[in-house]
């Protein structure tokens, strides 16, 4: 497998520390608000990547944090506590808050198909081993004391800006344009570990320490919640782009510092989502949820084929029209698995093993998902029997996670439903089936009435006209399937 590594700005060879086994860090999510579109997005594609590690025969352990306390907008002590934000918006506690939306994550990982990692670490319940990493710094001189914090020295260091040749004066954290700078730090980009003296002194959640009461640094927590749970070599850390600086380079400042040795070699980054307007962002105030996509007809699983039609290392554009071409494709590509005959049947294992093989080849070039999506039309086209059809598709489901089977199932049984009213129904009675989820009462009625018409046309030997009608509801982006007595129709 080709894998592009952040790290190294080079495609190649994914190579773990013991074989066979891979030990994988996610960034999780920080819980003050929904998870909108474009953070989902990174999560899909760590997801596709898990899945993948998995069917290619890896051993994969993944750990992913909580962040449920302070998450500063800069090591600068300054913009908003994101967790203290969300309290006050909704009038709960922060704890409270940090529950409602990590339950509110997980159900949208869940519609999305995308599976929760094995280890899950609120952050919370990780202070003392925060306090632990942050006292051997110290004794390491990798770590000092300053106007009641504790920074660490990233003066210690050969080389802090590990992921590119970035200008100090336009990353630094805390002297970036409209950002005060910190005068307790040593230097410009030395970051915090622990807050004792903070400008959010009413912060909700502070703990003792040998420093005084208060809280960790974002930056810490997933160096030690990786360290306690995947051990001094990780495999792979994965995360959203706008986390590769500084927060993944605060990870490897400390977690080197703190063991003596390199930490993770492979670093994997998924681009943005943009809208017209730009990058999607909360701090807006205007966000796409999955919830949203629900409420405007989409299945979540159109979302997840959005983004598996994109490479992960481009930035994504999101449109209605772009949402809207993707659900087309989706019931089009269900309604031909449903069409497979579902008869079990021996596996032609020749064709098997070569159509297997494109996916592969698709998923080892560096996670090429359009590719992959590319090969599973192949199979619906290639010249072998519909069981092995139906084996590669469920086999190439297992990385995709698209439900493609599942949906098919659904699809037969409304059809065989319709079919078996049909045969109970009188002979002047038409009965007409919506395959399609989620269509408006007014479409319903309007697309249902012209069935009806259309069928008294074809009774009165009118073709023209029934002819006409379907040319019309066609334009309205609806399909017909006839039956004896009966006509099934999906809405594209």
């Amino acid at each position: 497998m080709k894998l592009y590594n952040t790290l190294t700005r080079t495609r190649g060879e994914f190579i773990t520390h013991e074989p066979g086994k891979v030990k994988m860090y996610t960034c999780g999510p920080t819980v003050y608000h929904f998870a909108h579109i474009g953070n989902l997005r990174t999560y899909i594609m760590e997801d596709v990547l898990e899945k993948y590690l998995r069917w290619s025969g890896y051993d994969v352990t993944r750990c992913m944090n909580i962040t449920d306390v302070g998450h500063l907008t800069s090591d600068a002590d300054t913009g908003e506590d994101k967790m203290l934000k969300g309290a006050r918006r909704e009038h709960k506690t922060v704890m409270e808050i940090a529950k409602f939306y990590t339950d509110a994550f997980f159900a949208d990982c869940r519609k999305l198909n995308i599976k929760i990692p094995e280890i899950v670490v609120p952050a919370t319940s990780y202070i003392d081993k925060f306090i632990h990493m942050i006292e051997v710094l110290l004794e390491k001189d990798y770590a000092y004391l300053s106007g009641g914090n504790v920074y660490f020295d990233t003066s210690k260091l050969e080389n802090y800006y590990v992921f590119g040749n970035q200008e100090a004066e336009d990353l630094a954290v805390g002297v970036r344009e409209g950002v005060e700078a910190d005068e307790a730090k040593r230097n410009k980009t030395d970051f915090v570990l622990w807050f004792t003296k903070s400008k959010f002194e009413d912060q909700e959640l502070k703990w003792d320490s040998p420093w005084g009461v208060g809280y960790p640094g974002w930056h810490i927590e997933c160096s030690a919640i990786s360290l306690w749970n995947l051990g001094e070599y990780l495999d792979l850390h994965c995360g959203g782009i706008d986390n590769a600086f500084p927060h993944h380079t605060n990870e490897i400042a400390q977690s080197e510092a703190y063991l003596g040795h390199p930490w993770c070699p492979q670093w994997f980054h998924v681009l943005h989502l943009n809208t017209s307007a730009g990058k999607m962002s909360k701090s807006s105030g205007e966000f796409l949820t999955v919830s949203l996509l629900e409420e405007r007809g989409y299945d979540p699983l159109v979302y997840r084929l959005f983004c598996l039609g994109s490479h992960y290392r481009k930035s994504l554009v999101f449109s209605w029209e772009g949402m809207d071409s993707t659900k087309t494709a989706y019931q089009k590509l269900v309604s031909r698995i449903a069409a497979l005959s579902p008869e079990e049947g021996a596996i032609d294992t020749e064709a098997f093993d070569a159509l297997r093989a494109r996916f592969a080849e698709a998923m080892d070039n560096d996670l090429n998902t359009a590719l992959a999506v590319t090969a599973l039309y192949d199979v619906l086209k290639a010249k072998t029997d519909d069981a092995t059809k139906r084996a590669l598709i469920a086999d190439f489901d297992r990385v995709l996670s698209l439900g493609l089977l599942e949906a098919a199932e659904k699809v037969r049984i409304a059809q065989k439903a319709a079919a078996d009213a049909a045969k109970a129904a009188p002979d002047a009675e038409l009965v007409v089936t919506c395959l399609t989820e989620g269509v408006d009462s007014a479409t319903r009625s309007e697309v249902e009435a012209l069935i009806r018409e259309r069928a008294d046309a074809k009774k009165a030997k009118d073709f023209a006209a029934a002819d006409a009608i379907r040319d019309r509801l066609a334009a309205m982006g609806v399909t017909l399937k006839d039956a004896k007595g009966a006509v099934s129709w999906e809405k594209i």
